[in-house]
């Protein structure tokens, strides 16, 4: 019987884009899933070594980073713009994946080959928390979002590098152009604080974000589409997935927490009120005395 890498190769052998199969951790799994080992190992030995050591501020790399990340987003976004929305003739209801070395789907290829390997790129997110010690912030949907993408991504360019991808991908490129120019003000300090009042909508941004890419994956399923369908069906599966963890993010620290902080009030006006009327029973006591 073939071993599990043996089925894999003859897999990849037959079925991946020849355009991006011997690119940087495409081909083969073993790399992005070593990458996302150790990326797992990381978080864990690292903030066990942060125990006891003090929390580093990193504000000028975080700023650095930030920018970059926008830079970056920026770019992708680009590309994907340069290589699909602009092209005469790109079937935006149905786009196959065009597996020629025509010029505009090599780049088309190149931009979801950037977009994946960002994915590695912001595993850096986490390591900042981890060295500030912000735990609270890597949560178990943290976690899922920087381990699962790069496989999810990995499939899509080793496979079905182009079509229906550029859709996706574009639409959480502007959303990161957004989100990393927020992190990017949050860590020029203090004073920048009173403008970033516009967080909460980032995570409504995002829940509408996944919504759109399911409703067109839904609508490639529904209409057949030429592109690989297991893939989109694989990704209706995912952003549902990201829409309940999301929501429940959203409800807990937009809702709960204000209902929570609601409640701590009520008992501390009550809690007031009642000293207030004991006071006066003393002093009304005292009076008769």
């Amino acid at each position: 019987m073939k071993s599990f890498e043996e089925h894999y190769h003859d897999l990849i052998t037959k079925n991946a884009d020849p355009r991006t199969k011997d690119w940087l951790l495409v081909g083969s799994p073993w790399p992005i899933a070593c990458l996302c080992i150790l990326y797992l190992v990381m978080v864990r030995v690292g903030q066990q070594m942060m125990i006891k050591r003090p929390a580093f501020s990193l504000q000028g790399p975080m700023i650095a980073y930030n920018l970059f990340l926008v830079l970056l987003s920026a770019y992708m976004l680009y590309e994907f713009i340069m290589s699909s929305w602009l092209v005469p003739g790109f079937n935006f209801h149905c786009a196959p994946v065009d597996a020629s070395d025509n010029p505009s789907s090599l780049r088309l290829a190149r931009a979801v080959w950037w977009y994946y390997f960002s994915k590695v790129i912001e595993f850096a997110d986490t390591a900042f928390f981890v060295l500030r010690k912000k735990n609270n912030q890597v949560t178990i949907l943290h976690l899922y979002h920087h381990v699962t993408m790069p496989f999810l991504w990995y499939i899509g360019t080793t496979f079905a590098p182009g079509g229906e991808a550029y859709f996706a991908a574009s639409v959480n490129c502007l959303v990161h152009i957004i989100m990393y120019s927020y992190y990017l003000l949050s860590a020029l300090g203090p004073a920048v604080q009173p403008y970033l009042w516009w967080k909460k909508y980032l995570t409504g941004l995002q829940l509408l974000q996944f919504t759109i890419v399911m409703v067109r994956a839904g609508y490639a399923v529904y209409t057949n589409c030429s592109y690989p369908l297991i893939f989109q069906k694989m990704l209706i599966f995912y952003m549902l997935s990201f829409i309940v963890l999301f929501s429940n993010f959203f409800y807990q620290t937009y809702f709960q927490k204000k209902h929570r902080s609601a409640a701590v009030n009520g008992v501390s006006n009550g809690v007031f009120h009642d000293v207030k009327h004991i006071r006066s029973l003393d002093a009304s006591q005292c009076k008769k005395d």
